[in-house]
């Protein structure tokens, strides 16, 4: 392959530039903070995905894939069991199972970890790699999305898209492309390409399609890679061209097709920016109004019988996300505000068993939703722009008593908040509670401190595996 030469009008925009990015990531030297802040995003996501593994998106998704027959089955396992596929089909399951309860971390405007140690685990295991290789490769990954969405001036999800699946799928690439330590210009080729594969809408929140956005994501990423070492060529400047991909996902066209500053990737986006950890298995929207409901029941002696009428305040991308009123089952509710009210009025919790459909179609609960009302308010929080600046949650009861949260600013698992010490561990116990707790155990301390993908595939092995 011949390269193009740094003076090159190839190598001067902005995917050239990404593309020498992702080739040099492997060489990079990361901060303690960093690789801690990584190594939780794969516990955290193995968490969700066992827990989400026999949900039926992740069933489905696993049957489609075994019909397939696609080459390569036997390189990595699929959803924690002995079952085993292509690294890109076992991607593809990891991802949904990973995404399927909403329970995964959160960050630019998507899911980050849920497409990316989706897709590392499963090629990092079909190449045996290290632990610092899969770090390297995240942390590649992130900053290529992180770059991308940081320069459309408008919200994504208000267009309909949903950026994990159109993000991911590009970030997926630059990570494996970065784990394989493909060339530049073979790791542009790769971000070309999946460009061109990258989708996912808004409007399939609350059904089986969202969590399919984060495998299939993780799956396209392999594949552009794939392709892109096989010799396929995508156009050089896809990225930044008038007709390429930021122009196209952008509505208003008000986006940044600058190449880049010359000290990019200098100090990771994610060093600042950190991971948000999930404290409830329901859209990150939801959280501060989660919150305020569960301080104000804490605080107060009240019964949810009591609810007169309650008034949620929050901003336009999160309304717009939070399309279900009226809920019947508990994918739906995960994508409600007025659930997120009522189950912590109810059940003074809202975790993965007030997610059950049963739960969410108690009458108790569902007389709740017609007594939210939902004030928009047009304020941008700092790190999250789907999010409002502030939420507040005010309850009118029936003696009279009116109940104010204030202005809530963080969510509890915020990077800027984090979960308290043990609560990883505790949310990861939960989430894999149907597993042997020595083999639990096991797989959470490999996970936090990574030494290689093998070792988390010998727990598997040895009896984390369940039943499929």
């Amino acid at each position: 392959m011949t390269r193009s030469g740094p003076s090159t009008p190839a190598l001067l925009g902005l995917t050239a530039r990404l593309g020498a990015f992702v080739a040099g990531s492997p060489r990079r030297s990361l901060s303690g903070r960093l690789q801690t802040i990584v190594r939780n995003g794969f516990a955290d996501t193995v968490a969700t995905m066992i827990a989400g593994r026999m949900e039926p998106a992740a069933q489905i998704a696993r049957r489609w894939a075994a019909s397939r027959q696609s080459p390569g089955r036997g390189q990595a396992h699929v959803l924690l069991s002995q079952e085993q596929m292509s690294a890109r089909d076992a991607a593809l399951v990891n991802g949904v199972a990973a995404h399927a309860l909403d329970y995964d971390d959160v960050g630019l405007q998507g899911h980050p970890s849920a497409v990316l140690v989706s897709a590392l685990l499963a090629e990092g295991e079909r190449l045996g790699s290290s632990g610092n290789d899969l770090i390297n490769a995240y942390v590649a990954g992130h900053e290529v999305w992180a770059e991308l969405i940081s320069r459309d001036h408008d919200l994504h999800h208000l267009k309909g898209w949903h950026p994990t699946g159109v993000f991911g799928t590009l970030a997926a690439a630059s990570a494996i492309a970065a784990l394989r330590g493909l060339d530049a210009e073979r790791a542009a080729h790769a971000l070309g390409l999946a460009a061109s594969m990258a989708s996912g809408l808004a409007a399939n929140f609350g059904s089986m399609a969202k969590p399919f956005h984060a495998g299939q994501a993780a799956a396209h990423g392999i594949d552009a890679a794939d392709l892109a070492q096989a010799g396929m060529t995508a156009a050089p400047d896809v990225l930044e061209h008038p007709k390429g991909f930021l122009t196209a996902i952008s509505a208003g066209g008000r986006v940044n097709l600058e190449p880049l500053p010359a000290d990019f990737g200098s100090v990771a986006r994610l060093e600042s920016l950190g991971l948000t950890v999930k404290k409830y298995p329901m859209c990150f929207a939801t959280h501060r109004v989660i919150d305020a409901a569960m301080d104000l029941v804490k605080a107060n002696d009240f019964g949810a019988a009591q609810l007169v009428s309650a008034e949620a305040t929050v901003g336009p991308a999160q309304a717009s996300m939070l399309r279900n009123a009226r809920p019947a089952t508990g994918l739906e509710a995960k994508f409600s505000l007025q659930f997120a009210v009522a189950a912590p009025l109810v059940a003074h919790a809202c975790g993965l068993e007030q997610l059950e459909d049963t739960f969410v179609q108690r009458p108790d609960v569902q007389s709740l939703f017609e007594k939210l009302s939902i004030r928009i308010v047009n304020t941008s929080h700092p790190t999250e722009p789907t999010l409002a600046a502030s939420d507040r949650l005010v309850l009118h009861l029936s003696d009279g008593r009116c109940l104010d949260s204030g202005e809530v600013f963080v969510a509890r698992g915020e990077a800027s908040a984090p979960l308290r010490d043990g609560d990883l561990a505790a949310k990861f116990h939960d989430c894999a509670r149907t597993v042997e707790p020595a083999a639990r155990q096991a797989l959470l301390d490999t996970l936090l401190s990574l030494p290689d993908v093998r070792s988390v595939s010998q727990i598997v092995q040895s009896g984390l595996a369940c039943k499929l």
